[in-house]
């Protein structure tokens, strides 16, 4: 991880694991769609390895897209929850700084909702050397569209006490001889009041925070959305943002052929 600290937050999530399997949203098919496209390949029998892979939300999706996947986590208790639900997926604990695997291993590397707990420094040489010649490392977030007024809103009340990603990251990668394509997917998904608070819980801001604190907080923005929503549903809208990286010299040869 990048630092200590920022190692500290990322394991967090073990003590959120069951609810964040239970409550994280998944992705729409239109991400996968993109990251075949700017990949320049099919997932179907594409051998992947789904760093920070947590519960495996995104290595079940792979799976289903038909490649095969080894799953990559850090944490014990996310690594359970993946287990548990993905018994047939390989899985190695890890992290994406120290990649245990051998150069020339995969076709594909993902990364949903994990690469900001690297170091690119490290993270990015060691996704190139794994990677098959042609190979490609994507990385996507799913990110609150605030676009949206009730979000909009809802970001300014949490807004002192949580972290935001960007969609993209692909400044990062300026220093690096690759080429770098991005790639927006709006979607959504219908849930209740409740499921929305259980998915904000899920966060590491939330994870770290003290337990009093953070139910007071959750409680004064769950009586918000009550109020706006008195039917007890809303729609959950998401701009997924999709950074992929290819070397410079993998992307050139695949241009001329």
């Amino acid at each position: 991880m990048a630092s200590h600290a920022n190692q500290a937050r990322a394991l967090s999530f073990d003590t959120v694991a069951t609810q964040y399997a239970a409550a994280r949203p998944d992705y729409p098919p239109a991400l996968f769609d993109a990251v075949e496209e700017l990949a320049g390949r099919p997932l179907a029998g594409a051998d992947v390895l789904d760093c920070g892979a947590g519960t495996g939300i995104a290595t079940r999706l792979l799976r289903e897209r038909g490649a095969h996947v080894v799953a990559l986590e850090p944490g014990a208790g996310m690594a359970a929850e993946l287990r548990a639900a993905e018994r047939e997926i390989p899985l190695l604990r890890g992290e994406g700084n120290r990649l245990p695997f051998a150069a020339d291993t995969f076709d594909m590397i993902t990364y949903a909702q994990a690469w900001h707990w690297t170091d690119p420094a490290q993270s990015l040489p060691e996704a190139l050397r794994v990677l098959r010649p042609h190979g490609a490392l994507a990385l996507w977030w799913n990110q609150a569209d605030v676009r949206v007024p009730w979000v909009a809103a809802e970001d300014a009340r949490l807004a002192p006490f949580t972290r935001n990603y960007p969609a993209t990251v692909a400044e990062l990668f300026a220093p690096f001889s690759v080429h770098v394509c991005t790639r927006e997917i709006p979607w959504s998904r219908r849930i209740t009041v409740e499921e929305h608070i259980r998915n904000l819980g899920t966060h590491s801001h939330f994870a770290v925070m003290d337990p009093i604190e953070r139910a007071e907080l959750l409680d004064t923005n769950h009586a918000a959305l009550a109020r706006l929503f008195p039917d007890g549903n809303l729609d959950e809208p998401y701009r997924c943002g999709l950074t992929v990286v290819r070397s410079v010299t993998t992307h050139t040869s695949t241009t001329r052929s």
